[in-house]
């Protein structure tokens, strides 16, 4: 994912939106903004939202109220998305999925890029790839390939779900790589980094906030991280890219979404308060605990960049032969 999180372009984000965007912003609306998480209660993306939710709340003027909607690979609580009214007084917040599903499910109840109004990609949570420290002696890109390469199906990997992005960042480090491995999902990544430490899987790609104390404690070993930079909380571990596949380039991004026809003077109000709302201190504190990177992009960027996203995982997927009824 190309997004460069430097401060410096964070907090001159930040004054330009107050500037931009304070008169509306400080309007006061009683009636609260409803926010749909279509992922369940305790998941990286809902932790962000809800870290968020406060200053986002006093940048609007108005209560925020999230509400989860978890199912079908996020289908169910984007649905509830896509069927609100565009009044600006309900949004969501996607993830990766939303970008995938078209690829992989053979029925849409809705158009993934017509049905919804791009606000703002709002940032990421960085990937690294991880093995079992006891199962896998390899500790670099190349070391991985080498075993994987010496002992065909030998090796297996985990991931939350198939066809989840953990599963399709794997399946794009193993295409990059020229090797294979036996794919084993499970249902969500609780259970998956459960296994990958107690050696019943070998490696995988794991968001790095659900896998960095096991990473200290030794028993998993960081082979490297998947998008394009370094991560500050692991500052030793270079990039895939860095060691030789520089195609892979992948991180757990989110956005904020309306509904088709959401007015522009309401899509511009919801960005304009989470670009201020992301330059406070107390949302770079707890985005700094929870490993997660914030630069919002416009709307404008943001709906190049979901048609880019869309068109670059329909290729990954039909390489990994993913399909969901």
């Amino acid at each position: 994912m190309r997004i460069s999180m430097g401060r410096r372009a964070l907090v001159a984000g930040a004054a330009a939106a107050l500037a931009l965007g304070a008169l509306p912003a400080l309007a006061q609306n009683d009636k609260p903004l409803r926010v749909i998480l279509p992922v369940s209660t305790g998941s990286g993306v809902d932790a962000i939202m809800r870290a968020i939710g406060p200053a986002f709340s006093r940048a609007l003027g108005q209560p925020v109220v999230i509400e989860n909607l978890p199912g079908a690979g996020g289908l169910t609580g984007t649905q509830a998305i896509v069927k609100a009214a565009p009044d600006g007084q309900t949004i969501g917040v996607v993830s990766n999925n939303h970008a995938v599903n078209p690829s992989i499910y053979k029925k849409m109840p809705f158009d993934s890029l017509a049905d919804i109004t791009p606000i703002t990609v709002g940032g990421a949570t960085p990937f690294v790839l991880v093995a079992n420290a006891e199962r896998v002696p390899a500790r670099n890109v190349r070391e991985l390939t080498a075993l994987l390469k010496s002992r065909p199906d030998g090796l297996n990997y985990a991931s939350s779900g198939n066809g989840t992005i953990l599963h399709l960042a794997t399946a794009m480090v193993l295409d990059e790589a020229g090797a294979k491995a036996l794919h084993v999902p499970y249902k969500g990544v609780g259970p998956m980094v459960t296994d990958l430490v107690g050696g019943q899987v070998d490696f995988g790609v794991a968001s790095v906030p659900s896998v960095v104390a096991h990473l200290k404690s030794g028993k998993l070993r960081a082979i490297g991280v998947t998008g394009r930079e370094r991560v500050a909380a692991l500052p030793d571990v270079p990039t895939v890219a860095e060691q030789g596949l520089p195609d892979v380039d992948v991180a757990g991004w989110f956005a904020l979404v309306g509904p088709a026809r959401l007015p522009a003077e309401q899509v511009k109000r919801i960005y304009n308060a989470f670009v201020a709302a992301a330059g406070t201190p107390e949302v770079k504190e707890a985005m700094e605990k929870q490993v997660t990177i914030l630069k919002p992009m416009t709307p404008e960027a943001s709906a190049q960049y979901f048609r880019t996203e869309q068109e670059r995982y329909a290729r990954i997927v039909k390489k990994a032969n993913v399909t969901m009824e």
